[in-house]
């Protein structure tokens, strides 16, 4: 059984808008909505958990009655890694592969989901990624010290799947080392377990500065959703 985890908790503030940036309004919608509506298409995925800053619940019973698959609504922490951990807890047991995906990346389609799926289902843990097409360089001190070669380097995104299990435990870890890193996988990471890619999308953008929402927006246009 596969259950979801929609993180849409934190506040956006590079958006330089008036609300949570999972409730800013994008053709006519929250942002939230375009990644509820992907995955509730999904007939693999069976229960969806959306986590939203506290003061966003209130029109929570009307986003339950309207989403089938979607079983809660739910206040997330102040940090990421928290809002995942509480929407972990409000999956059924029975879910044993789970799903992360931040809602700040609208346009992932329903074929990225289920190759995420199959292939966390065969290989315990697994994340989408993309070739990084700059030049990277690593600097200090305002000065560049090394360029690093891209071929091997690429770019992840989400939605990232795991064993349950295995979320837990490198969880468990995380909160004696209290090291937690920028995404869920660096958590298996440092279990030693190797997590899978499999490609993403270049379309599969995160909105996260002014120019990322006029970008969705032009996309969304174009699609005509």
């Amino acid at each position: 059984m596969v259950g979801a985890i929609l993180v849409g908790a934190g506040q956006g503030r590079r958006l330089g808008q008036d609300r949570p940036k999972a409730l800013i309004s994008v053709g006519g919608y929250p942002l939230f909505f375009y990644s509820l509506k992907t995955f509730s298409s999904v007939p693999a995925i069976e229960e969806i958990v959306l986590v939203l800053p506290a003061s966003c619940l209130r029109e929570k019973e009307k986003w339950l009655v309207n989403w089938s698959g979607l079983k809660k609504v739910v206040a997330g922490g102040q940090e990421r890694h928290e809002s995942v951990w509480k929407g972990l807890q409000h999956l059924s047991r029975k879910c044993e592969i789970v799903l992360i995906h931040d809602v700040a990346r609208p346009l992932t389609d329903r074929g990225l989901i289920e190759r995420v799926i199959q292939r966390t289902q065969q290989r315990g843990a697994c994340v989408p990624v993309v070739a990084v097409t700059d030049t990277v360089k690593r600097v200090d001190g305002g000065y560049v010290r090394v360029s690093i070669p891209r071929e091997n380097l690429v770019a992840v995104q989400t939605p990232q799947g795991f064993r349950r299990d295995l979320l837990e435990k490198a969880f468990r870890l995380a909160r004696r080392t209290g090291c937690y890193g920028s995404d869920d996988a660096f958590l298996v990471e440092q279990l030693g377990f190797p997590v899978s890619v499999v490609p993403g999308e270049n379309q599969n953008i995160k909105v996260t500065r002014p120019w990322d929402l006029a970008l969705l927006n032009i996309i969304l246009k174009e699609k005509e959703i």
